[in-house]
């Protein structure tokens, strides 16, 4: 039996956020790894899929050439292959240099490879060998949902871990479910020339509630793939074609040549055997946990990332990672961090942020709230080619603070920044109307909407409050 002050469980995100602080620290602990390394935003998310929106953004605008009288855009065509290609070199040396500037640094016997299970309240089993650690960091990550029944469509379903492998594009692809993830690829494939199909159990995309924004980005979105909102899909192989698979949505049949289900993921903690450690289980498997200590009941444990499937989010694995160390150095004098705004972005185009509160928790929250579509009034907007989608904004009917945003424009992954930054910060709406816009700029967009909602929160004044505040 191996006896280490700390164990780190799972080499993603947060483990590696652990790893850092605690090597900085002691030599005394190991960390324990089963699986492939790089970590699910380098190997099979966030960026294979930004390198393959890439590829599809700089082929969508042979499309908007010809408006600014640049001609022979319509003789570019995609090469599958090296499309595939290029999305795998750039995975690979993002996961690969995750791997080689964390877990290859560490000395000899501080690896082990090999999934863990509980044996004991503090003892965790890794193949033949048995580790006890007085402070634990579970960091297992999470894996994509698979539907029984979906497992018989074999090499034909394929979900954001295989994608990335295809040696070439498709020419049917059946997409199963609109979040994030689905969203992306499903519009990445189809602006390569992918003839996609898009379905959603649920009335919305990457995570909207705002009607308004709902339904522009169906409008939107079924300009380059079939959209199917709040119905769900039937997956069977073709009985007469073995290689295709008939998707069924209503009285619809369509055949396809492939189907990436996108229904999210599920935490990895099967496998680790909590209760053997003393951990009680809900009824959806999940330990109790404190989501600002990130300390697991009143046990020296603690669980951090997409594993405990609060914000599976990557600047919210690291900043999890960093409190559940601090807090397995300060046992049992754990603190609580204060959470971050909460900040989400889809890469779509447009792009879909979402800031703060969601339309659907305001709305509860009693807020005051304003929708602004981009096709109003933004100059800049316009001469981009990208005067569509919108902003809605929720603020507090007696502080007046913005309580939160949703986005659907372009660039809004710089614009939610901002938001977030405000929110976080308790700035008012007429705070925000103080700050200096430029023009001409998509941050005008803003500046719209927080005057319609300066109006709607104190009627009384003119929409160009800024103007009577500095009197």
């Amino acid at each position: 039996m191996r006896k280490v002050k700390f164990a780190i469980i799972g080499a993603g995100t947060a483990g590696l956020n652990a790893l850092g602080y605690i090597r900085r620290q002691t030599d005394d602990f190991v960390m324990i790894h089963g699986g492939p390394y790089g970590t699910t935003c380098a190997r099979v998310g966030c960026m294979p899929s930004k390198a393959l929106i890439h590829a599809a953004n700089h082929y969508e605008q042979r499309l908007h050439l010809d408006i600014c009288g640049i001609h022979g855009g319509d003789k570019l065509e995609v090469d599958g292959a090296e499309v595939m290609k290029f999305v795998r070199q750039l995975r690979d040396r993002f996961s690969g240099g995750v791997h080689a500037n964390t877990t290859a640094t560490l000395k000899e016997g501080q690896l082990i490879e090999g999934y863990a299970e509980f044996v004991g309240p503090n003892q965790l089993k890794v193949g033949d060998e048995i580790v006890e650690a007085e402070r634990i960091i579970i960091g297992t990550g999470s894996t994509p949902v698979v539907p029984g029944p979906w497992k018989a469509l074999g090499d034909k379903l394929l979900t954001s871990d295989e994608i990335f492998e295809l040696e070439t594009l498709p020419k049917r692809l059946a997409v199963i479910g609109l979040g994030v993830i689905g969203l992306e690829l499903g519009q990445a494939f189809a602006r390569l020339g992918v003839e996609v199909t898009a379905v959603e159990m649920l009335n919305t995309m990457a995570g909207l509630s705002s009607p308004e924004l709902i339904a522009e980005a169906e409008k939107l979105m079924s300009k380059e793939m079939k959209v199917y909102l709040g119905q769900a899909a039937d997956l069977s192989l073709n009985p007469d074609n073995e290689d295709e698979v008939l998707l069924k949505v209503g009285d619809e049949e369509i055949a396809v040549d492939l189907v990436l289900g996108s229904l999210g993921r599920r935490p990895n903690l099967a496998g680790l055997n909590l209760p053997a450690a003393g951990i009680e289980l809900n009824e959806r498997g999940m330990p109790s946990f404190d989501l600002e200590t990130m300390q697991i009941e009143d046990k020296p444990i603690f669980i951090a990332g997409d594993v405990n499937a609060f914000r599976p989010i990557l600047h919210e694995a690291g900043d999890e990672g960093r409190a559940a160390v601090l807090n397995a150095f300060a046992y049992p004098e754990v603190k609580a961090y204060p959470r971050k705004t909460m900040l989400g972005v889809a890469f779509s185009e447009p792009q879909v942020g979402l800031i703060g509160m969601s339309y659907a928790q305001a709305e509860k929250q009693g807020a005051v709230s304003v929708t602004f579509m981009l096709e109003r009034s933004n100059g800049r907007a316009i001469v981009m080619g990208q005067d569509k989608g919108g902003l809605s904004l929720y603020a507090d009917p007696d502080t007046y603070e913005l309580f939160g945003a949703e986005l659907l424009m372009a660039d809004a992954e710089h614009l939610g920044h901002m938001l977030a930054w405000a929110i976080q910060d308790k700035q008012t709406v007429f705070d925000l109307l103080m700050k200096p816009f430029y023009h001409p700029v998509l941050e005008e967009a803003l500046q719209d909407a927080l005057r319609q909602l300066a109006h709607k929160l104190q009627p009384e004044r003119t929409n160009w409050v800024e103007v009577e505040l500095r009197q």
